[in-house]
């Protein structure tokens, strides 16, 4: 009989690379994968702990999944990722359901994990946090299968004030180019035709491996010659290693996406300086001015902090005005979150809940208004867009619903296409005039 896996991935799209690669591993164990926990003989919970709002969603996670060993067939309930790491004591204590507990770096040794499950064992395992998959590990792919995350790089070296990332995640490490490109090859020969890199800073990639100098531009090179790959998207740019030379790729290779999304997290100096970041605010609008004033339309997504210790209405008052200047065409706004083990963390200074969500409510009600405006400046404009979903619409027709090339996944708003025909089918990409811009999504139709 069959062994049957169910799954709940949290957190980043670098967490659910890690969740496909155990997915792979099982599979070549003889899990088949099911959408139903009820009918699964084991669960798999892969955990986020960045923000406290991730954290509560991930114990809720795992306390509704621990039910099932009551209610339904699971036999094992293994809990991976960030918030085993960093609390596996309190989590083993506090939550005997659990069965398997996996670091960080141990997503390789999950079958171990399931050994001791089948002996009837409890087991911890936490390896050293310097490992990262190669095109080697099997992937089961759990996005669209036109489209796929690919992580180049793993851990940080930025050392924010607020983030746990580092100890949990370990040093910057990078993948191989030839490492990545293997994987490239294997996808697009699956049919991706949309990639997306991401790291936790995606601009140092290569510096461990060419004495701290970055290698973007060149994996990018070699990437573009992949072929069946379509679109090559970008996430988690952070500026410091943003150079003339990677910008000019962006808008001149027809592959690459003319889409940067850079992480600034706030603009104020002395708030950057208490955060650790190694930008000034100075440094941020020479490079954002570049990207506006490239031959191209860029589009600019960047997300923001509002709330951190000491924060002042002054400053705060400072980071609307820029947000107002600069036009972002999306932004992810998070109140801060005071994390344990953090520098940021410890202080006394915190902002009251309240003050951050107002602020929160604020800084999104100005970008709203931005978003509704850059995309109504769309309108009447040429562009591509990927289809990934069809609906009925009214009168028998069929709604497309998809991305512009200017729409990262899962992060962005979506295109619609009000009648697009019966030769469309999801993956593909067709070119379209937007004819109506919304505050997050827009309305276009296909040109033929």
């Amino acid at each position: 009989m069959t062994k049957l896996l169910g799954y709940i991935s949290l957190g980043c799209a670098k967490n659910l690379v890690d969740t496909e690669v155990m997915l792979g591993l099982l599979k070549d164990n003889g899990y088949a994968i099911t959408d139903d926990l009820n009918e699964a003989d084991l669960i798999i919970i892969n955990t986020c702990t960045f923000i406290e709002k991730a954290k509560e969603e991930s114990i809720n996670t795992i306390l509704e999944a621990a039910q099932y060993k009551e209610q339904g067939r699971c036999k094992g309930l293994i809990v991976a990722g960030c918030l085993s790491q960093q609390y596996q004591d309190e989590l083993f204590t506090e939550i005997p359901e659990i069965d398997a507990l996996i670091g960080t770096g141990a997503w390789d040794q999950v079958m171990v994990a399931v050994d001791a499950i089948e002996h009837g064992n409890r087991s911890c395992i936490m390896e050293n946090i310097t490992n990262i998959y190669d095109e080697r590990m099997p992937r089961i792919q759990t996005t669209p299968r036109y489209s796929a995350y690919v992580k180049i790089a793993e851990g940080c070296n930025n050392g924010c004030t607020f983030c746990i990332i580092p100890k949990v995640r370990g040093a910057f490490r990078s993948r191989t180019i030839e490492s990545i490109k293997a994987e490239v090859e294997r996808l697009a020969d699956a049919g991706v035709k949309e990639i997306v890199l991401i790291a936790q800073d995606t601009t140092s990639y290569g510096i461990d491996l060419n004495n701290g100098k970055p290698l973007l531009t060149k994996l990018l090179k070699e990437l573009t010659k992949v072929e069946g790959i379509e679109w090559i998207r970008m996430l988690y740019l952070y500026p410091t290693f943003f150079s003339d030379e990677l910008l000019d790729i962006i808008v001149n290779e027809p592959k690459l996406c003319k889409y940067v999304d850079i992480p600034l997290q706030h603009v104020n100096n002395d708030i950057l300086k208490q955060m650790n970041r190694r930008d000034s605010r100075e440094d941020i609008e020479r490079l954002l001015k570049k990207i506006r004033n490239a031959s191209t339309h860029v589009t600019l997504r960047t997300s923001i902090i509002v709330g951190f210790p000491g924060e002042t209405d002054e400053q705060f008052e400072e980071l609307c005005e820029f947000v107002k200047d600069i036009k972002f065409d999306n932004m992810g706004v998070f109140t801060y979150s005071q994390e344990e083990g953090t520098i940021a963390g410890a202080r006394e200074d915190q902002v009251p809940e309240e003050v951050k969500e107002d602020r929160y409510h604020t800084l999104m009600s100005i970008q709203a208004a931005i978003s509704e405006e850059n995309n109504r400046d769309l309108e009447g404009t040429i562009d591509y867009a990927m289809v990934e979903e069809l609906e009925e619409g009214d009168n028998d027709t069929l709604l497309g619903k998809g991305r512009l090339k200017s729409q990262a996944p899962d992060v962005d708003g979506n295109m619609y296409i009000e009648d697009c025909g019966d030769k469309v089918k999801p993956g593909d990409i067709l070119k379209v005039q937007v004819e109506q811009g919304f505050a997050y999504d827009v309305v276009a139709t296909i040109v033929e």
